[in-house]
């Protein structure tokens, strides 16, 4: 039986397609088409398009509704930039996520979702098909996506792809769960999700920095690099110890208007595996950059969406401190600062002399101070 709890949001259009705005969410959502004006063009046709089999799925909000977060102001943006980044935004996204190690080694899938055929090939599995329904409204701050994962299947199976899970966040309104959000007009975006982890203990808290940077040469081509950051209380001895706990990657392309998930690319798709591909070298990153950033600083204002509007221009010097290299021309940096500030980065090496990164700086216990979006070119 579907789960669908008594209360009414203040988004009804966002109700109608089938997200929650409760954390108990319906296990088979609504498949009806977008009605919001989004102008997103007509989907890809497809030769073998996957039909969704519909199971009930561990269906979850994974954000933790203990740590504080605050609803958003739209004074903070723009009407202009939010439309924009809305329509950009919103659709279906398709592709591929794995999970690495804190030094970037890839993360076997789970042996139970694992088919037999591939056990006995002994072919290990790390890569998650995936599904992201991204819905934003156009004339407010407010977002809602799911990351649907897929379990694997052998060959293209295209009759049918079973949910494995679903999780499911917001951003603004009533059912706000992110603690800063920050955006761009051209789609890319910061967010700091704290998260509930059963499995950490009463003194240890997590926090996801999530990165997604699109393609500025190709608009239906994104990354969303995730960095879990586990900060662990000091029992009142001082300031608490903060660690990369492990990197989350997906590879999406967009697959036309939002239809909540209907349907999937299938054998289709657009992107293949990629967790267990080359990694990025060491030699390609380091060096003297010129980054030309979009920023936006937050501090102990309300305001927890921001669109990143401050220009600015800096050199770097980028160096082996920090870094995580993954594949796909993919990178991230985790380090910390003498004054104690934690500085979070993803990149996506775009050629030899050109990067798209995103950058976010916390305070030990948390709270954010800055986001930026930075295009770089190498220094010869």
């Amino acid at each position: 039986m579907a789960l669908r709890t008594s209360c009414f949001a203040e988004n009804p259009a966002l109700i109608s397609h089938g997200f929650s705005t409760c954390r108990v969410v319906d296990s088979t959502p609504s498949l009806r088409p977008s009605t919001l004006s989004l102008s997103l063009g007509n989907p890809r046709p497809s030769s073998c398009r996957r039909r969704i089999r519909r199971i009930t799925p561990a269906v979850s909000t994974n954000v933790d509704a203990d740590l504080p977060v605050q609803h958003a102001d739209v004074k903070a943006t723009s009407s202009a930039g939010w439309r924009e980044f809305a329509r950009r935004v919103s659709g279906e996204w398709d592709g591929y996520g794995a999970d690495f190690s804190h030094e970037g080694k890839p993360i076997e899938l789970p042996e139970a979702v694992v088919p037999e055929a591939f056990k006995e090939w002994e072919v290990k599995v790390f890569d998650w098909q995936t599904q992201c329904p991204t819905l934003a409204e156009t004339e407010k701050p407010v977002l809602v996506y799911k990351v649907i994962k897929l379990l694997p299947t052998v060959g293209c199976e295209a009759d049918a792809a079973t949910r494995h899970s679903i999780d499911e966040r917001w951003v603004g309104g009533t059912n706000n769960s992110v603690s800063s959000f920050a955006y761009h007009h051209n789609g890319c975006y910061v967010a700091v999700w704290p998260i509930n982890d059963k499995r950490s203990a009463n003194t240890s808290k997590l926090l996801e920095l999530e990165h997604c940077l699109v393609d500025p040469g190709n608009q239906e081509s994104r990354v969303r690099i995730v960095l879990v950051v586990q900060m662990i209380e000091n029992g009142g001895k001082g300031s608490s110890m903060v660690k990369l706990r492990n990197v989350r990657v997906f590879r999406e392309q967009w697959y036309g208007p939002f239809r909540n998930g209907d349907q999937l690319g299938g054998c289709s798709i657009r992107e293949p595996a990629f967790a267990s591909t080359e990694v990025l070298q060491n030699e390609e990153l380091i060096g003297t950059w010129e980054s030309h950033e979009f920023a936006s600083r937050f501090g102990n204002n309300h305001e927890n969406v921001k669109e990143l509007l401050d220009e600015t221009s800096r050199r770097l010097v980028r160096d082996e401190h920090g870094l995580v290299l993954l594949p796909k021309k993919l990178w991230c940096v985790y380090k910390e600062s003498e004054d104690g500030k934690i500085y979070g980065e993803a990149g996506w090496l775009l050629d030899h002399d050109r990067a798209l990164t995103s950058r976010c700086v916390l305070l030990r216990d948390g709270t954010v101070e800055a986001m930026a979006i930075g295009h770089e070119k190498r220094q010869h």
